[in-house]
């Protein structure tokens, strides 16, 4: 994914801020059409948001909506996305923003969502409490009915019965792959091959069930409603072991900790989760690397040494 300076996407949101445009048009008579009620946008703003998409509050007098804009070759994302998102919301143990439609037109592709006022303080218990809720809605298999994308970074789910044999195949050789083809061999890619051997190592004694995943859970893919009550979005869901998810908590600088004290009270995790966890965020920041470039490949190698080194040790 090619980052858009900040100026420059200041510049194309400007463009895209009159609600009389072909496309805000287009969008807007979908919008009528799956809510079989008028919408008439008066006004529209950035909302903010991360690097991959433009997004945008759509409001009319007695109606708000939520707007993901991309490139017309990007549809396919925003539906993973959408099927996503509803996934999540049959499970009812954590708000999501609802879908509404996507589609595409004038050069872009879009995603409509429910429009939820959203605040950085608020019930992190909750969120804790919520998220084991949705780890034990469970499937017979690994993966998902469709792949998705994380980040824009393709994301293949095909499902398997054997959790090692996906984590190896769909996860850290997937991206592995991805590195080659940027350029990264050497070091990396004969540590990623002593790694992916190695896989067996860091589940004796412990087999995972298809948890219900959001997929990419880091800090800037919660919030709050003005209620306090924990909001997740932009997910990259497939069914897979629920510590992936815990692991990403802590990628980033972490989550409050009346977070992990409510999820740990619902479910605790196994004792083999301290290491494994570097063994999931791994494949984040090889992600990272093959999106972002060589800023990460350093942390990349040092994560597959330590893990490594864990293995070698008497």
């Amino acid at each position: 994914m090619a980052r858009n300076p900040p100026e420059r996407k200041q510049k194309m949101q400007q463009g895209l801020l009159h609600t009389a445009t072909p496309l805000w048009t287009t969008i807007a008579a979908q919008i009528t059409q799956h809510t079989r009620q008028p919408f008439n946008p008066d006004h529209i703003s950035p909302a903010g948001g991360g690097c991959i998409n433009q997004t945008f509050a759509v409001h009319a007098a007695d109606q708000s909506f939520f707007v993901k804009l991309n490139r017309a070759e990007y549809l396919a994302m925003f539906a993973a996305e959408a099927a996503g998102l509803e996934e999540m919301c049959n499970a009812a143990s954590l708000r999501v923003p609802r879908p509404l439609c996507s589609g595409s037109g004038h050069g872009h592709a879009w995603l409509v969502l429910e429009y939820i006022s959203l605040q950085q303080q608020g019930n992190a218990a909750a969120l804790g409490h919520g998220l084991a809720q949705m780890h034990r809605l469970t499937s017979e298999k690994f993966g998902w009915i469709r792949d998705n994308t994380i980040g824009s970074t393709p994301q293949p789910n095909p499902t398997e019965t054997d959790w090692i044999a996906f984590w190896r195949q769909h996860r850290l050789s997937h991206q592995l792959r991805l590195a080659r083809k940027n350029g990264y061999t050497g070091s990396l890619q004969s540590l990623g091959e002593r790694l992916l051997s190695a896989l067996p190592h860091f589940f004796t004694g412990y087999t995972p069930q298809p948890s219900l995943l959001h997929g990419d859970l880091w800090g800037g893919n919660f919030a709050f409603d003005d209620q306090g009550q924990p909001v997740i979005f932009d997910p990259a869901v497939y069914y897979g072991d629920r510590e992936t998810d815990l692991a990403m908590t802590e990628l980033f600088g972490g989550f409050p900790a009346s977070f992990y004290a409510a999820y740990h009270d619902a479910w605790p995790v196994d004792t083999g989760y301290a290491t494994r966890k570097q063994l999931y965020n791994l494949y984040h920041i090889l992600n990272h690397l093959n999106l972002f470039g060589p800023q990460y490949q350093s942390q990349t190698e040092t994560m597959m040494q330590q893990l490594l080194a864990g293995i070698d040790k008497p």
